[in-house]
């Protein structure tokens, strides 16, 4: 509730080299606490577009959207659509037909298309000629491309290919493909757990790191520099992160980025744009726990880590699933309803595309805010903790406006839940463990 101020106060070697899921080996520090106690908006410091491309996910043939949930993906808000998505596009040759019956999704959907031509038992000729498929023959202009799945993984899964010689085979790839058409952006190396903490990091059995020898080969021709990451499970017995675990891992992806960032910089001498084109809480496909992919605390957490990342200016990020069986944990829909991480993206949906500066005193609240071209405000808040908050809000330069309050909860699926006029200072009632956005505008 928002108020008026006053007025309320051997396999585990193995299981290590595929995965890479290890805690990380520092956390990140929370922010300094702001001067100002509570949560302020500051309207006139902007800090620049958010990319539409952080709202993406994955999709591929082996998933299918059903007339139940048709209607739900065209509302979730999805700008950038990955496929064929997963291992499974190293695995088969698409078809004309497939690209064409995704092609048309895309556009239903609002999203921009983007596809990972096969890698492994194909060749750069059949790259470029998916390409000229796509792009002469049917006019689609795709515009994102990338080269295999996980490379990181072929080597320690018997399927050869170490660092070195992926970073040159994609690099005879990637020049077939712009040779076809020279305005394609390629994406890449794709590689599975990526952190910024060197003994994490996935390395090939020569000890070297996937993602500087991929840099250092290619940093002259890929576009954005793209990793994947999945933080649980982190150990051999258990599928799933505790919830404690699960909402302490948000935070450090602020942290992830940068790292990521200063590698590039290091490597290229300069920035690139930067994603994450497959990322969700866990690996695993376990369904039906407390902090399974299908859960509440998962959607949670992706709701604070997309906060963040619109924090540190990422320029794509793709969840990983759109749609999945009724038995996979993975997905944002089941082949007939909606799961708790669809409600998330309802939510940014109603979000602004200007960032401006928001800051919270609050350890446990984490808040960003964006302008709409309708000129409203939109600030997000994510209460991780497992108790209500109450807080001041300040509008820097602002006396009153008149406020929505839409809220995802165990109780609230990114529902309006109360509108008013409020005069600033005023305060902000967050249930525990809890999505809010603030539509706030002058009617």
């Amino acid at each position: 509730m928002v108020r008026r101020a006053g007025l309320v106060a051997g396999w585990f070697i193995l299981f290590w080299a595929l995965t890479g899921c290890v805690p990380l080996a520092t956390v990140t520090p929370e922010p300094a606490a702001p001067e100002v106690q509570g949560v302020l908006i500051d309207p006139t410091s902007e800090i620049g577009p958010i990319s539409p491309y952080i709202f993406g996910s994955n999709y591929g043939p082996w998933v299918s959207l059903r007339p139940e949930t048709l209607p739900l993906a065209e509302e979730m808000g999805i700008r950038h659509l990955r496929w064929p998505g997963g291992a499974w596009g190293d695995e088969n040759t698409v078809t004309p037909l497939q690209v064409d019956q995704f092609v048309l999704l895309a556009q239903r959907l609002g999203a921009e298309p983007y596809i990972h031509v096969r890698f492994l038992n194909s060749s750069p000729e059949q790259a470029a000629e998916l390409v000229r498929y796509a792009n002469h023959e049917k006019g689609y202009a795709i515009r994102f491309w990338s080269i295999g799945n996980e490379p990181s993984l072929y080597e320690a899964m018997g399927k050869g290919w170490n660092a070195e010689e992926f970073a040159a085979a994609w690099r005879a790839f990637a020049e077939a493909m712009k040779a076809v058409d020279p305005t394609i952006q390629l994406l890449g190396p794709e590689i599975h757990q990526f952190t910024g903490t060197d003994d994490v990091d996935p390395k090939d059995s020569a000890g070297r790191d996937w993602l500087r020898t991929f840099l250092a080969a290619n940093g002259d021709l890929v576009d954005i520099v793209t990793v994947h990451r999945y933080p649980f499970p982190n150990n051999v017995e258990r599928t799933s992160a505790m919830p404690e675990e699960l909402l302490a891992d948000s935070p450090r992806w602020n942290q992830i980025v940068r790292n990521l960032r200063e590698v590039v910089r290091n490597a290229t001498g300069r920035d690139r744009p930067i994603g994450f084109t497959e990322f969700n809480s866990h690996w695993s496909n376990a369904a039906g726990g407390a902090t399974t992919p299908d859960s509440f605390l998962s959607a949670l957490w992706l709701g604070d880590v997309l906060a963040r990342l619109i924090q540190e200016r990422v320029d794509v990020a793709n969840y990983f699933l759109l749609v999945s069986g009724m038995a996979q944990g993975h997905g944002a829909l089941t082949p007939y309803a909606p799961r708790p991480a669809y409600y998330v993206y309802r939510l940014y949906r109603m979000f602004g595309a200007q960032q401006i500066a928001a800051t919270s005193s609050e350890p446990w609240v984490n808040a960003v805010a964006a302008r709409r071209k309708d000129g409203a405000l939109t600030v997000m808040l994510i209460n991780r903790k497992d108790e209500a908050l109450t807080l001041p809000l300040h509008v820097e330069g602002i006396a009153d406006l008149e406020v929505e309050v839409y809220r995802f909860d165990n109780d609230h699926s990114a529902e309006l839940v109360e509108s008013d006029r409020l005069r600033f200072p005023a305060t902000i009632e967050l249930p525990a463990r809890s999505m809010t956005l603030l539509v706030m505008q002058d009617w």
